[in-house]
């Protein structure tokens, strides 16, 4: 194939162009600050699991307390009827004493449901502190959850701004580019994953960075300037320049 030598220069700096493009997709999709996001949003969900467990025990420890509670008032008011039975006089002394014993017996009952709701209030009141620090550290990770997405969003914009500024570049080099050549090179871009031509450079393809000696270096030294050379291994468009070494 035979192209312009001028023609063929243009193709490195639409291989450049190339490469500042796959350096863009490469970086926007290892920016640090998606693991930054991702990060964010497991450790809320962690922390919202955290929340959710410690609430539930709060909500645990109230039904507990209520139910206890409720056990107290019912011990009060029958110790309360005994009370009133034997104050009203009515009782025979056989009933009194009965009455008696029972009202020892509830006695020691309301004691031991009282000593249990005091220990659950102090359970409920380190659940309640449990709580309150998953709820703060739960509202501390969406916080930067959000600054995490700002960073990330804003590093985007960079790369694409890039992308923008790279591509219409590229067009506009390849708009100048014959359109054989052209078809040439994007072939060969596509079946490299990057770039279809890169630069002769001491005797070195530039693009897989293989050294030539011997007959193949001297046919690409005694090849006409207009000829499109190709690398054998490699197959992208050699474009000869002034630090070819040939």
């Amino acid at each position: 194939m035979q192209a312009d030598h001028f023609d063929q220069q243009k193709l490195l700096a639409l291989a450049a162009e190339d490469v500042a493009l796959a350096q863009l997709t490469h970086r926007e999709r290892t920016l640090p600050e998606l693991a930054a996001v991702q990060a964010a949003v497991d450790a809320q969900r962690t922390l919202s699991d955290d929340v959710v467990r410690a609430q539930t025990v709060v909500r645990d420890l109230d039904r507990e307390q209520k139910r206890l509670e409720g056990d107290v008032d019912t011990v009060r008011q029958r110790a309360a009827r005994d009370q009133e039975r034997i104050d009203s006089g009515g009782a025979t002394p056989k009933e009194i004493t009965n009455l008696q014993h029972e009202l020892e017996s509830l006695g020691r009952r309301q004691g031991d449901l009282e000593d249990q709701v005091l220990e659950l209030m102090e359970r409920r009141e380190a659940a309640d502190a449990t709580l309150a620090t998953a709820q703060a550290g739960l509202a501390g990770a969406q916080g930067d959850q959000e600054r995490a997405e700002q960073a990330r969003d804003a590093a985007l914009a960079v790369i694409a701004e890039g992308v923008t500024q790279h591509r219409a570049k590229r067009d506009e080099i390849a708009g100048t580019v014959p359109a054989d050549l052209l078809k040439v090179y994007d072939r060969v871009a596509a079946q490299t994953g990057s770039t279809g031509a890169a630069e002769l450079k001491a005797r070195r393809c530039q693009g897989c960075r293989i050294e030539f000696y011997g007959t193949e270096l001297a046919s690409y030294r005694n090849a006409d300037p207009h000829t499109v050379l190709r690398c054998e291994n490699c197959n992208r468009i050699l474009v000869r320049t002034a630090e070819s070494g040939l």
